[in-house]
């Protein structure tokens, strides 16, 4: 077997990259690809078993379970900050440790399947939201206090359409490596 990239493993996707243009095509785009997230996670984990789920994406990553209930954790953290910067004037928004957060019995352990379906529901919103703003609405921003950046509703919807890609490329590149197709 040929040596794993540690790095292709971290960013099977490749990092994030800041648009020069967010062009309507470009914001419609990228909505779809958060709209059709949940689906497409379930229709890749929801017939893994525990092993599987319990299998680390990389080695000293986390398991698949790990990875869908963080993609929960931090879209629900993405809809209420899409939610305070509609309705503040550039909030200062709450970070959290998602680590730590990967670490409580609930993503250790817990079944996928409420998960899968808080995400359905939640991607929805998102989603509807989101295609209903008028395009002055995009241009809002929150301030993450982490790096004390400034981010925009444009750029967080490709965030977002990023985060979901990224991590739903650990599990299929997962099942890839271990033949689970």
């Amino acid at each position: 077997m040929e040596e794993l990239d540690l790095e292709k493993l971290k960013y099977p996707i490749g990092k994030f990259v800041i648009p020069d243009n967010y062009s309507s095509e470009y914001i419609l785009n990228k909505i779809e690809e958060i709209a059709s997230f949940p689906e497409r996670l379930k229709k890749e984990t929801i017939l893994l078993n525990d092993e599987q789920l319990d299998t680390p994406y990389r080695p000293g990553g986390w398991t698949v379970r790990q990875v869908i209930h963080h993609c929960a954790e931090s879209h629900m953290n993405c809809f209420i900050r899409i939610k305070w910067a509609l309705t503040e004037n550039n909030p200062v928004i709450k970070a959290y440790d998602e680590a730590l957060w990967c670490d409580l019995p609930d993503n250790l352990t817990m079944p996928i399947e409420p998960t899968l379906d808080l995400l359905s529901g939640l991607h929805f919103r998102i989603a509807y939201l989101l295609k209903n703003l008028p395009d002055s609405d995009l241009e809002k921003s929150f301030i993450h206090p982490e790096n004390n950046s400034e981010l925009q509703l444009k750029r967080i919807i490709g965030m977002y359409a990023w985060h979901s890609n990224h991590h739903l490329a650990h599990i299929t590149n997962l099942k890839k490596l271990k033949n689970w197709d």
